[in-house]
């Protein structure tokens, strides 16, 4: 279960209403656009940057991706980021959503609380006319006994739905550092769930007693389904982690298996605490392999999966803010 990129968390409060958007997507005085690309579209993550240059009909005609996520660019570089993208991808509009929203990005814009629509995050987004760019807000869960964050990935829940991948009714997960368990009912955003899975799996291999024992390979096999079933039925994932070393050390667990075993666990213990086994499909967004990881559990707790293509369901999303803003 290798670690991706994580969400740092913006500090500002989930605000219901944003009215800064600006009253056209192109800044005056912009140059002429170049070749069949109309729109630059960026999931501009913490650690990671996808650009795909889009036409008119929201296909894919140039793409590029790097590792200058939002913690890798200080405030001043980011106009030279921006340029960046459009010397690789042309002079067109760019649409970005992700971490360069957050207080560490080029612009913080606030949260809209849940629940939330595509057209009201659209009504939210922050415009600025300098770059000719539009940042697309994050969603937040605002209540009494529990809060919660996103940026990013309500562009591809609200993309997949538009795309016609998921219903307007639907729980999505999507597994990384930090999992993401969102509902949606009557195509809105309505709760927001994030578990530390992938963070906890890293630092536990990083630097815990079991550092040097999580080494080998994570797949779907006996060690991980032992720790998902585990992690499902038992309510003491801390002693069961501990349990890992001991496994090992006492001849139980063949050292190779223990890093299946805490990512069963782990994962498990996630799964868990999910309403998965009412009879509803979970709708998976996630790459192959911690997709598969994911549809094990969600199996084994008596629920059932299906994927959805993650790029697809974000430029879905963004082209259809785009529609939406134009």
């Amino acid at each position: 279960m290798a670690p991706t990129g994580w969400d740092k968390a913006s500090t500002s409060p989930c605000a219901a209403t944003i009215r800064r958007r600006g009253s056209s997507s192109r800044a005056k005085g912009a140059d002429p656009l170049t070749g069949p690309a109309r729109l630059i579209a960026v999931d501009w993550g913490s650690t990671r940057r996808r650009a795909y240059a889009l036409d008119a009909a929201g296909v894919v005609v140039d793409q590029m991706a790097d590792d200058r996520g939002a913690l890798s660019i200080a405030p001043a570089a980011y106009p030279d980021a921006v340029a960046a993208l459009r010397t690789r991808l042309g002079r067109h509009p760019i649409v970005a959503a992700g971490m360069v929203g957050s207080d560490r990005g080029l612009q913080q814009v606030p949260y809209i609380s849940a629940p939330a629509d595509i057209e009201r995050i659209a009504g939210a987004v922050l415009h600025l006319p300098e770059h000719d760019m539009t940042i697309v807000p994050g969603v937040c869960v605002d209540l009494p006994d529990r809060q919660d964050v996103m940026r990013g990935e309500e562009v591809q829940v609200l993309g997949a739905l538009a795309a016609g991948q998921a219903p307007p009714d639907a729980l999505f997960c999507q597994p990384g550092t930090h999992n993401k368990w969102i509902r949606m009912a009557g195509g809105k955003i309505t709760d927001v769930a994030t578990a530390m899975t992938g963070e906890l799996f890293a630092l536990l291999r990083a630097g815990s007693v079991l550092s040097g024992m999580l080494d080998g390979p994570v797949a779907d096999g006996p060690a991980f389904r032992s720790g998902v079933e585990r992690g499902l039925r038992d309510r003491d994932l801390l002693g069961q982690l501990f349990g890992v070393r001991a496994a090992v050390l006492i001849g139980r667990l063949p050292r190779e298996d223990a890093a299946a075993r805490a990512s069963g666990l782990l994962i498990g213990a996630d799964v868990a605490a999910r309403d998965v086994d009412r009879g509803g499909t979970v709708h998976l967004i996630a790459d192959q392999t911690l997709g598969d990881l994911y549809a094990a559990a969600i199996e084994m707790a008596g629920g059932t999966s299906q994927r959805i293509d993650s790029q697809a369901a974000f430029l879905a999303g963004i082209h259809r803010l785009w529609e939406l803003l134009r």
